[in-house]
């Protein structure tokens, strides 16, 4: 809903940049506001994985070139496996991220959680839209790629199978661990201690984090690469997501601190989301 209001602006200034910005303008305020009158604080979570398949396939109608179609190609796949495991998980039904609900009730739900709201919630994380798409500014001149512009699309491909790899197992887990209870049956192995440590997350405790991450900076070195311009402004866009995935591994493991006693002697062995192979579980 509130991609479709904002995506009529797209006509707005012949300047891809510009138009994406504004148009997450208009969305950020109209998140505020949505926000505020329905209590319920996931409409940003909603934009993840849509906005941004708009903005880049923006971007290619702008210019249509080689490069940019390959990179909206790139994020189409990750928009659409992304929006399929939120929706799975509830996320469209206005199902509220749980850690939203845990940090209400720190912060209360008065002023300062509107300015949180306001200030994070919707225009710090709506501003990493415009941040890890603007890489594609880079090549909107460059009509011609190279082989560094298929090393990093193959790179970026090879992370969306890991992550996709890691949601499914944890999906498989939680589905399995929450239908046990549900029907009274012995919870057995690692469904004793309530979280995931086999598979991929016996040597990352947050493999979707890796993977989320290794594909927008894949995306980030295909873009510079293919200009020449290895390291650029627009590095600030993955560089401040990967700030927000590092404070969301501290918030959301000091919650599962709390929930489940044996996650602090998890985290002693297993690192938070690049693997070190001489941490793992055996």
């Amino acid at each position: 809903m509130i991609a479709g209001l904002c995506a009529e602006l797209s006509g707005v200034s012949e300047n891809s940049l510009v138009t994406v910005s504004i148009i997450v303008l208009c969305s950020a305020i109209l998140t505020f506001i949505f926000n505020f009158f329905t209590k319920e604080y996931s409409w940003t979570d909603r934009l993840w994985s849509t906005l941004p398949i708009y903005m880049a396939w923006l971007y290619y109608f702008k210019v249509q070139n080689e490069v940019l179609l390959i990179t909206a190609l790139l994020v189409t796949v990750w928009g659409l496996r992304l929006t399929f495991n939120f929706s799975r998980k509830g996320g469209f039904n206005e199902k509220e991220d749980y850690r939203w609900a845990y940090l209400r009730n720190k912060l209360g739900s008065g002023f300062v959680w509107q300015i949180f709201s306001l200030l994070f919630i919707a225009f710090y994380q709506q501003a990493l839209f415009i941040g890890f798409t603007s890489p594609f500014y880079l090549i909107s001149e460059s009509m011609v790629s190279n082989n560094l512009t298929y090393v990093f699309a193959i790179l970026a491909i090879l992370f969306l199978v890991l992550e996709t790899i890691a949601d499914q197992q944890q999906w498989v887990f939680q589905e399995e661990k929450y239908g046990r209870k549900k029907k009274e049956l012995k919870f057995e192995k690692e469904f004793t201690q309530g979280f995931r440590t086999s598979g991929l997350f016996s040597i990352s405790r947050h493999p979707n984090y890796l993977g989320e991450l290794g594909f927008w900076w894949s995306i980030y070195f295909l873009c510079s690469t293919t200009v020449g311009d290895l390291v650029n402004l627009t590095a600030i866009g993955p560089v401040l997501l990967t700030l927000l995935f590092i404070g969301s591994v501290s918030f959301t493991e000091g919650i599962s601190r709390n929930k489940y006693k044996d996650y602090d002697w998890y985290r002693k062995k297993v690192s938070a989301v690049f693997p070190l192979f001489w941490k793992r579980l055996k």
